[in-house]
């Protein structure tokens, strides 16, 4: 992901949290704000309840990884939190919970365009 595509201010996860609508699953919880911007940015929170720095450094590099292989819609900040049975999910169940949440939220491109080309 380049820069531009990461939530970097206390601010911006701020407003997030506030006015952002949530998803959850087993591993993760997902806010995420429309913000009107032609791009989706990103922002990963991982406490200290998941594990020590190499764990929880371990999770997010998954998480941004995941993210750079999906295609989602533009005009969203979206934050995941990892609960604690992140630390010991492996990337397959990781990506499988990150899939769900985007699908229930719809924000995947896939759902997008097929909603935006139904013609009934």
């Amino acid at each position: 992901m380049r820069g531009e595509q990461y939530l970097t201010k206390p601010a911006q996860y701020a407003l997030v949290y506030s006015k952002g609508s949530s998803w959850a699953n087993s591993l993760l919880v997902m806010k995420v704000l429309a913000d009107g911007l032609d791009l989706s940015r990103y922002g990963f929170s991982v406490g200290r309840r998941v594990g020590k720095a190499v764990v929880r450094n371990r999770v997010k590099r998954r998480l941004r990884e995941i993210m750079r292989s999906t295609s989602l819609q533009p005009g969203r900040d979206i934050i995941f939190i990892a609960r604690s049975r992140t630390a010991v999910a492996g990337y397959a169940e990781l990506k499988a919970a990150v899939q769900e949440l985007l699908h229930r939220a719809g924000l995947l491109v896939e759902n997008y365009e097929k909603v935006g080309l139904r013609s009934d």
